[in-house]
């Protein structure tokens, strides 16, 4: 093995295991939120203490979740498929998690979006550890997505508006139903019992689309007012 494979290896099935796609979905996001009260900078900044922040969250699920996947032959989880370590992750967890808290302390979030960041952390790991299998499944979206606006807000001595922290508790909602249906029938047999998985596939499926459709009107006709 070159000395190129054994480091770009490991970086790859990490930044796999951060669930790249709704992380990057997340951090682009919250670019934009930031734009709306931060100079360009300052949003990076944002940015990069979110990401930090999704690498916990996205790590620790592959870590909880590492028995269940293997059972279920999930191959393209990068730990099922031996890309990296156990070990790894829970050392990438600890880093990431003082990146996270270093970048919102030093940047533009201070005290409150910290403290907001960390608690938006906290319930997405409560998810992973527990809350995903229970009724309260989509409590943890609400709370660590739908509070993005508060974060980004409050640190600049503002409240969000409504329509926009309504767009988000609607957006975060529909997202966590549609995310669970790719693995529904195996939940179902792991007994992984979220909200979702109670309602069955075309409920759950409509009760998306309902929510995206109403997010959809409210950003189509209200995010001029967001600068």
């Amino acid at each position: 093995m070159t000395r190129a494979k054994k480091f770009f290896g490991p970086m790859i099935g990490l930044t796999r295991a951060t669930h790249f796609g709704p992380t990057l979905l997340v951090v682009t996001i919250a670019f934009i939120l930031a734009k709306t009260q931060y100079s360009t900078a300052a949003s990076i900044e944002i940015a990069a203490a979110v990401l930090a922040g999704q690498c916990v969250v996205g790590w620790s699920n592959d870590l909880i979740d590492y028995e269940r996947d293997r059972e279920a032959g999930r191959s393209k989880k990068p730990l099922v498929a031996s890309e990296i370590s156990q070990s790894a992750l829970v050392r990438g967890i600890w880093i990431a998690l003082l990146a996270a808290a270093i970048l919102s302390l030093v940047g533009p979030l201070g005290i409150k979006g910290t403290l907001l960041h960390a608690l938006g952390i906290l319930s997405a790991t409560a998810y992973n550890l527990k809350l995903k299998s229970t009724i309260f499944s989509p409590l943890p979206y609400l709370i660590s997505f739908g509070g993005m606006p508060f974060t980004v807000y409050f640190s600049n001595g503002k409240l969000p508006t409504v329509w926009l922290v309504l767009a988000f508790l609607l957006f975060a909602t529909a997202f966590h139903f549609l995310n669970v249906l790719k693995d529904l029938e195996w939940d179902l047999r792991q007994g992984v019992l979220g909200l979702p998985q109670r309602l069955g596939r075309t409920p759950s499926l409509a009760f998306a689309a309902i929510l995206i459709l109403v997010g959809l009107v409210l950003v189509t006709t209200q995010w001029r007012n967001l600068f």
